[in-house]
């Protein structure tokens, strides 16, 4: 018989309090559709079309908050940046221009550092979207609009370290650029040049040109090359094959490794066979303007491991293989 009274294994209090956190977190992030009202929809339409740069501070954990998400603004269509309120005061402001907006972010609504920048942009005409948790406060009232991520508790037991209330702004902010992501039609191409270092962009902006061995660096021969001078020039240039130019100048076939353990089988004199009686003709080639990743497509698809390059006239530009994908970490 099994044993009815195995113990249920018993959270640790450290995975209690953990776990009480996640609750209460999660509570705040759901409270937060009671807001997504007018005024978000009206901060909506102010970012888009905002003829500026939408810069965004707030003073302590709601300026790391707040650099995040003008981080996110930034890749996802909306230029944005980060200002410090307390640096804004001592010269900094005048990286706001006219045609900028300011999103101004406080828990309480009543940071000193935000508080003493509101004259100067009220005086210059700056647009103020404002996220407090307080719609009381005075930036809630002197603000454009204002954008309530009030939370009914800290997940700290002493209800003092901002925990649920950033968590809030920061999901209220992910809301902000979704929608304008949305709104302006934004890509994953769009997202791929503002991420060129990133997978996504390697995937998205990388062309085969970018990565091609060109000039003394691509493996050829005539077609009057023997199979021998054909391994010669694959060895020397390290790609695993060789193209081979016809007379005109143009592509007209290829020979790769493969090839080579095709033929021994065959016992053909390498020293007196021309390449081109046992190149492979009219082979797999690409443009220069094709993806890099539309490339490894073809590549795992014909079961080959490097390809030629050659212009409309099918003139030989370079060639690359596998292990230049993977070095452009495309693959």
């Amino acid at each position: 018989m099994s044993d009815v009274s195995a113990k249920v294994p018993v959270m640790s209090r450290f995975c209690r309090s953990a776990s009480q956190v996640l609750e209460i977190e999660q509570q705040a992030i759901a409270g937060l559709h009671q807001y997504l009202n007018e005024a978000f929809d009206r901060a909506c339409e102010m970012i888009l079309h905002c003829g500026g740069k939408i810069v965004v501070t707030g003073m302590g954990k709601s300026g790391h908050v707040g650099s995040k998400i003008a981080a996110t603004l930034a890749s996802t269509g909306t230029p944005a940046f980060f200002l410090h309120p307390g640096e804004a005061s001592h010269g900094d402001l005048g990286m706001i221009s006219e045609g900028d907006l300011i999103i101004a972010i406080s828990n309480s609504g009543e940071s000193d550092e935000i508080l003493a920048l509101l004259p100067v942009l009220k005086r210059r005409g700056i647009p103020l979207i404002s996220m407090t948790g307080k719609p009381e406060s005075t930036m809630a009232r002197e603000a454009n609009v204002h954008l309530c991520i009030r939370v009914e508790r800290e997940a700290c037991p002493l209800g003092l370290a901002p925990t649920s209330s950033t968590t809030a702004t920061l999901v209220m902010g992910d809301a902000l650029a979704v929608a304008l992501l949305e709104a302006r039609g934004f890509t994953a191409d769009d997202f791929a040049l503002s991420h060129p270092g990133g997978a996504l962009g390697k995937r998205l902006l990388l062309r085969v040109s970018d990565i091609m061995h060109a000039g003394d660096a691509l493996p050829l021969v005539s077609h009057e090359a023997s199979i021998s001078e054909a391994l010669l020039e694959v060895s020397r240039k390290g790609l695993g094959m060789t193209g081979i130019v016809a007379a005109d100048g143009t592509l007209a076939g290829i020979f790769t490794d493969g090839d080579l353990r095709r033929i021994l089988d065959l016992q053909v004199d390498i020293h007196h066979t021309s390449i081109s009686q046992v190149m492979t003709a009219n082979g797999i080639t690409v443009g220069p303007e094709m993806m890099a990743a539309e490339a490894v497509k073809l590549m795992e698809t014909r079961k080959i491991n490097g390809l030629l390059v050659v212009d409309a006239q099918r003139r030989p530009l370079g060639a690359f293989n596998m292990h230049d994908l993977l070095r452009a970490r495309v693959i």
